[in-house]
């Protein structure tokens, strides 16, 4: 489970990554990042999952899919960077293994944008 200190809960937050973060697009998520210019209080990490992914009950599975799956990856975030992971329909079937490789995936091709643009 995601820590609750890791996790992203105002919507301004996510409305400033989707809108002024990079992002990277794979099969089942779609991965928004932006580096925070306002101090760094630790990664943190929001979830989009639509009601596109399934009914509630799946909604809830793919989220806490999702949670897992961040936790797994918090080591590789710096404290200033903020992620939000929008769930498409298909990580309702996607295994939590699958799930995670698409977040590293879309990780790693979002900081190289980002570290470019330093």
């Amino acid at each position: 489970m995601l820590p609750a200190q890791y996790r992203m809960t105002r919507s301004t937050e996510f409305g400033a990554t989707v809108k002024q973060g990079v992002r990277a697009a794979q099969p089942d998520l779609v991965v928004h990042v932006r580096r925070s210019p306002d101090g760094v209080d630790g990664p943190l990490i929001g979830l989009v999952v639509s009601k596109s992914v399934g009914s509630a009950v799946q909604r809830h599975q793919v989220a806490r899919r999702l949670r897992h799956v961040a936790k797994a990856v918090l080591n590789d975030l710096s404290p200033d960077e903020r992620v939000v992971i929008r769930a498409l329909p298909g990580s309702r079937d996607a295994a939590s293994a699958r799930l995670e490789q698409e977040l590293r995936a879309g990780l790693q091709r979002s900081h190289k944008v980002l570290n470019s643009r330093r």
